[in-house]
């Protein structure tokens, strides 16, 4: 009779001489095999879950922006887009030589507005919504007023800010 009795259902071989039971192979394997499986997983699903969940950004802290464009240099009955901290701005400038501004957003889709001088309206072309010069929303699918900003003239400089 043998030194080594192998049971199959064991999975290891019993001890010789009082020493401890040494690994299967069969046990390496899994081992090996179950350690490729997680970082196969891993690797497949951390840029995935990296792509859906969107990184944690703040918020431009910006307040108020000198635009840079003179008011001279802004006709009468026309709209200029601005960038707003993160965030494009709509300047009106209408019949009268009013100034108005809101944020370029859509409330619908967030899309960028744009000042339609014809119908002196603001417009959203992705779903052809419109507002009026207040930013209220008058047509389409927009269910909330654009926001608006407060402009401030400084000699020739036009200063946009959030409304207080």
């Amino acid at each position: 009779m043998s030194e080594y009795t192998t049971d199959p259902r064991a999975g290891e071989r019993p001890p010789v001489a009082g020493g401890p039971p040494e690994p299967a192979r069969r046990g390496f394997l899994n081992l090996l095999l179950g350690g490729w499986a997680v970082g196969l997983a891993a690797s497949i699903f951390y840029p995935i879950a990296r792509y859906l969940v969107p990184p944690r950004t703040s918020e431009a802290s910006a307040a108020q922006v000198t635009l840079p464009f003179k008011i001279s240099e802004v006709k009468p009955n026309s709209g200029t887009i601005f960038k707003f901290g993160r965030r494009p701005g709509l300047l009106v400038r209408t019949e009268q030589g009013e100034f108005k501004a809101f944020s370029a957003i859509c409330t619908h889709l967030d899309c960028t507005v744009q000042y339609r001088d014809d119908a002196q309206q603001i417009w959203c072309a992705c779903h052809n919504g419109l507002y009026d010069l207040r930013g209220r929303n008058v047509s389409g699918p927009p269910p909330r007023p654009l926001e608006e900003l407060q402009v401030h003239l400084k000699g020739d400089e036009i200063v946009v800010s959030k409304m207080s």
